[in-house]
């Protein structure tokens, strides 16, 4: 860890006025990506924002500590929490109770990073092949566009012109004005927004210069613990396929160097943080994994960068405000290429990993496709849940039952095809 700092300090002595400008301007550009759904977990389970983006800072910074400073990620509010948090606060009355049952979620992840360490980080990867991974990959994607569709349906004027800039600075764009094509989209469109009349300047008129957020400590109860601790099983999966999406992105296999074992350590120990704060449990962002998609710059240093701005950010209350007034349209406009952007990184997978399009790869697929996209669709269709369910609140589904069910069924497929080959 120290050998890291000093090289940190190193580097940036080395770099010059300009380049340190641009690098902010890069962090900047991932804040403006992350902030939406960071501080929409804590509107909806009635959580400090300011608290929220706080933690999600020191959470990134405890993760890249535990990750050798290698994977360029950011952590952020998990809404694979919200329904638990809230049901605790309904039964409790008191957010602090959510809070000690994320503290022991936390502390299950930091289990079984050490389990996985014991293990071995080579079993991990058998079971997970370009044919379990790349779909998986697509299922996040693909899960997360109707999201940008809905914020862009509040205005697809504003959404079309915000993503219609970006494009153009992407494709057309030269240099580092290239990189910072969505920040300059989501400039423009903020510009076009506040001509329009769609921006609540109020806010930011009233909003104080500085403030300390409303942080709190955990209580525990075991009912509380009960309730929340059980998300970990619907989000373990979850974690692998943003880390291996991640790697992916940027041409690395992060599960194998720094380990899944260290990224897990550090999703949990940043829970934990957050817990202890007053924050929600938090989770890697895959709005930040788009942002590496699409400006090519996969330093981990930059996304360090954007951690402190957001721990600053959370003591400033008037440009957290003029944050906040970024409407939704424009934040749409953005996440349809975003999304997208991480839906593609799944076919890619498949093609450079040359997966052969045997029977047993093909049902795999498919397989995970249909539950990872078709499982909402058919519990509103048909009232049937694809998932497992655990307790009243939390069940395993979309995502992590996809890929639970993907990976046992590769195992599965993967032995009766070894075992028809050798007896022919």
């Amino acid at each position: 860890m120290s050998e890291m700092i000093l090289s940190a300090i190193e580097k940036s002595k080395s770099r010059t006025l300009k380049e340190k400008v641009m690098r902010c301007i890069l962090a900047l550009q991932h804040l403006v990506a992350m902030f939406g759904a960071t501080v929409l977990v804590p509107f909806l389970t009635g959580l400090d924002p300011s608290v929220a983006l706080f933690t999600a800072g020191c959470g990134t910074l405890i993760f890249h500590l535990c990750t050798k400073g290698k994977v360029p990620v950011f952590l952020g509010s998990s809404f694979a929490f919200i329904p638990v948090i809230i049901a605790v606060r309904d039964a409790y009355g008191d957010l602090s109770y959510a809070q000690g049952g994320m503290f022991v979620a936390g502390l299950i992840y930091i289990i079984v990073s050490l389990i996985i360490k014991k293990v071995g980080v080579g079993k991990i990867k058998a079971i997970l092949p370009a044919q379990v991974v790349g779909p998986m990959i697509m299922v996040i994607g693909l899960n997360l566009i109707p999201t940008a569709i809905d914020m862009a349906s509040n205005n697809w004027t504003l959404a079309i012109i915000t993503l219609g800039v970006t494009l153009i600075i992407k494709f057309f764009g030269r240099g580092f004005t290239k990189q910072i094509a969505i920040l300059c989209g989501v400039a423009v469109g903020y510009i076009v927004a506040l001509i329009m009349g769609e921006v609540q300047t109020a806010e930011i008129a009233s909003a104080a210069v500085l403030s300390v957020p409303s942080f709190t400590l955990p209580k525990f109860d075991i009912g509380a613990i009960m309730i929340i601790a059980p998300v970990v099983l619907a989000v373990f999966m979850e974690h692998i396929g943003d880390i291996t999406t991640n790697g992916q992105v940027v041409g690395k296999n992060f599960i194998e160097d720094p380990g899944l074992n260290r990224t897990l350590l550090g999703d949990g120990l940043a829970t934990i943080a957050a817990s202890l704060f007053g924050g929600p449990a938090n989770t890697t962002y895959g709005e930040n994994t788009g942002v590496l998609a699409v400006t090519k710059n996969y330093d981990p240093s930059i996304l360090r960068i954007t951690a402190v701005f957001a721990i600053g950010l959370a003591f400033i209350a008037k440009f957290g405000a003029a944050i906040r007034t970024v409407p939704q349209a424009v934040m749409g406009g953005i996440s349809l290429m975003l999304f997208t952007m991480i839906a593609i990184v799944g076919p890619k997978t498949i093609k450079s990993e040359k997966v052969k399009f045997s029977w047993n790869n093909i049902i795999v697929m498919v397989v995970i496709l249909f539950l990872g996209l078709g499982a909402s669709y058919v519990e509103t269709k048909y009232n049937i849940i694809l998932g497992i369910k655990i307790t009243e609140q939390v069940a395993i589904t979309g995502l992590s039952f996809a890929a639970l069910v993907g990976v046992i069924l590769n195992l599965v497929l993967t032995w009766i095809s070894n075992f028809i080959g050798k007896n022919r």
